[in-house]
């Protein structure tokens, strides 16, 4: 059961990334340290509804 979801940058609120993520294991959201394109930096991207 995974599905896509949308990865949004914490600092400039820009959705930058696409993942897949399996609901059944991962519940929460999913927080990864990601670069940012934007902020040209890495920055922390969370999972968007």
């Amino acid at each position: 059961m995974r599905v896509k979801i949308v990865m949004a940058c914490q600092e400039c609120k820009q959705r930058n990334y696409n993942k897949m993520k399996n609901k059944k294991n991962t519940t929460e959201r999913l927080e990864l340290q990601k670069y940012c394109r934007f902020c040209k930096k890495h920055t922390a991207h969370r999972e968007t509804k």
